[in-house]
This record gives C-alpha cells, structure tokens and sequence, in this order.
C-alpha cells in the first residue's frame, strides 16, 4: 500500500489519485470479506487469498486507484483522459521511448481500487478519512471503469479490473522501473471535462504527413 508520509494535525480535502506502473505483465486475486472485523480477530481473519484472477493483462499499465470523499464525475473523466493519453511506452513504429500512449500500442489497462491512497499520517497513525465511503465509492469505482471501457477499444479484453471491497494480492512486473502518482487538479470543479473518445488513426499521404496544420504549410509555400 502507498500513503502520503506527510504528517499533518488537519485533514484537507483530497484529490482523485492514481499510481500508474508499466508493466510487462499485472494480475490480481482475491475474494470477499466482511467489511467489519470479528471482535477476536482469528489468524485466518481476513480469508486467504483464494486462486481465483479477478483481472490480468500483459503489456500495459497497472493503475492504482484511491478516490476522495470529494470526486464527482468530471474528476473520473479527467483522469480516464489522462490516462489513456499517457506516453509511457515505446512508439511501435519508430521505436522511440515515452513517445507511445496506451491506445497507440493496443496494450492492456488494469484497474484496482485502493482507498489507502487517500491516507494521511496523523503522527504514525494512518488516516483514511479523506477516502470515499465504501458505498459511494463503489459506485464512483464502476463509473470510473465504464468510462474507461468506452475510451479503450476492444475493451472486453484490454480493461480489466480488481474486485471492488475485496481482499487482494496484486502481482505487478513493473517494466523499467516506471511508477508515476497523477493526481486530478484542485481547480477541476471549475473546469469543463470531455469525455475520452478511442484515437483514430490518421491517414498518412504520399510524403508521410497528415493533418490541417501540414496543409496550410504547405499552402503557405506556394
């Protein structure tokens, strides 16, 4: 789990936050618990992480996602936006690195929930209320993974996701290393967000270049 070690007497309100890995390959199992401890916890409490893969991609990204008791729908489609857009990856034409997003490559996107995000140390002692309550959250969770589905093609296989209020183990080979914190901005409520529309290949023509801006260039020349 990643907190802030930022110690603070005040809780401020959050922002949506991701931490972001390249990976060559991501899994996570996990299975159900009860949201409330037993009062003599067991050694067994919470169940062990059964067998069964909840999500699992190759090349791609594993994103962790903590959401503040504060986001609404324009913090998801900002940060879907951000992440499909992101150029972490090698371009598969030129092969020039940090210079591919996720879409270009067809690659595969992982999506686990992970509230300890929202964590703020009070002295030693973490304190998550800056995370979304559970119910909410849930909901804000799918939200968030439905607006990436539409962002992504062939999303039935390259979205996958981690079980929502489960007991997890994620497995990340992170490739390079590559690990990058995004954090929605404060000002966003005051921001219009387009929702992420899947990237069209642009047509190349006979010199390899394409688009409005190299048209009036070369009208300019003549």
């Amino acid at each position: 789990a990643v907190v802030s070690t930022q110690s603070t007497g005040r809780i401020n309100l959050s922002r949506m936050r991701a931490i972001v890995q390249k990976v060559t390959k991501a899994s996570v199992t996990g299975e159900r618990y009860p949201r409330v401890c037993p009062p003599d916890p067991s050694p067994t409490y919470p169940p062990s992480v059964g067998d069964r893969t909840t999500g699992s991609i190759g090349k791609g990204m594993c994103v962790l996602l903590g959401i503040s008791r504060t986001d609404t729908e324009k913090e998801i489609q900002w940060m879907v936006n951000k992440l499909v857009k992101l150029r972490i990856f090698d371009h598969p034409e030129s092969g020039k690195p940090w210079d591919a997003d996720l879409l270009q490559c067809n690659y595969g996107i992982l999506v686990v929930s992970q509230f300890t995000l929202q964590c703020v140390l009070k002295g030693n002692k973490p304190d998550f209320h800056n995370a979304m309550k559970s119910d909410e959250s849930e909901k804000m969770y799918n939200q968030f993974c439905a607006a990436l589905r539409q962002a992504v093609p062939n999303s039935d296989t390259l979205v996958q996701e981690g079980e929502f209020g489960a007991f997890m183990q994620v497995h990340i080979q992170n490739d390079g290393p590559v690990t990058i914190p995004i954090d929605s901005p404060e000002s966003l409520s005051q921001q219009k967000v387009k929702p992420a529309k899947p990237q069209k290949q642009q047509k190349k023509n006979k010199e390899g270049d394409t688009g409005v801006e190299n048209v009036a260039e070369q009208l300019e020349k003549l």
